[in-house]
């Protein structure tokens, strides 16, 4: 069965772009120990889009679901750090794609 592809397209105004890498920096982990994982990325824009992208590889839709179900949510549903209001999100708008992973490559090993 093919890996699935979850890219979640985030446009973000310019002046929150560090809060948002600020933020993916502190939840480093918190994906990568989640059953079914395969890989991560935080894409910044380098010119003519206000989007990044984020891109993440799951063994099947399932193991995303799971996630999103658990670990995700819960992220996302916590206070602020000092228990006050949760933190302004640092994207402006929120775009879900979804793929299967038909071919893929690695390099070749060399000699």
């Amino acid at each position: 069965m093919p890996s699935v592809v979850k890219i979640n397209v985030l446009t973000v105004p310019a002046e929150q772009r560090e809060v948002l890498e600020k933020r993916f920096g502190a939840r480093a982990g918190s994906v990568e120990s989640s059953d079914g994982f395969e890989w991560f990325e935080l894409l910044r824009p380098v010119e003519g889009t206000d989007q990044y992208l984020v891109y993440t590889r799951w063994r099947d839709e399932e193991s995303f679901q799971a996630w999103m179900e658990g670990p995700m949510k819960a992220a996302h549903q916590g206070g602020g750090a000092e228990g006050g209001e949760r933190p302004k999100p640092a994207a402006s708008g929120s775009t879900l794609w979804s793929f299967e992973v038909v071919q893929q490559a690695g390099p070749k090993e060399q000699g």
